[in-house]
């Protein structure tokens, strides 16, 4: 896939991204370099590679899943900028 610079004008647009003219050339060649590197990419045979959620082996921490304090309404509603008996009071958005 090879971009052009029309493509690179609409993603500097979509990315809200001032590109002056003279830089436009510059980085139709980046973009088409970054391109290159994901197409050889896809030529990488991962059968048989577990996916992995980091580059080095971890557990996750985890915490006991536990009831707390949310048996005490006046604890919880406290901070609340308003409440009514022992609810959040919030904004009506739907008409």
């Amino acid at each position: 896939m090879s971009v052009d610079a029309a493509t690179v004008r609409r993603i500097a647009h979509l990315a809200r991204i001032a590109v002056a003219e003279d830089e436009v050339e510059h980085l139709r060649g980046e973009i088409n370099a970054i391109l290159a590197f994901v197409e050889q990419l896809s030529e990488v045979d991962v059968a048989g590679v577990e996916p992995m959620t980091s580059v080095t082996p971890m557990r996750m921490r985890r915490r006991p899943d536990v009831v707390n304090a949310g048996g005490d309404p006046d604890a919880v509603l406290r901070n609340a900028p308003a409440r009514e008996a022992n609810f959040f009071v919030v904004p009506k958005v739907i008409e």
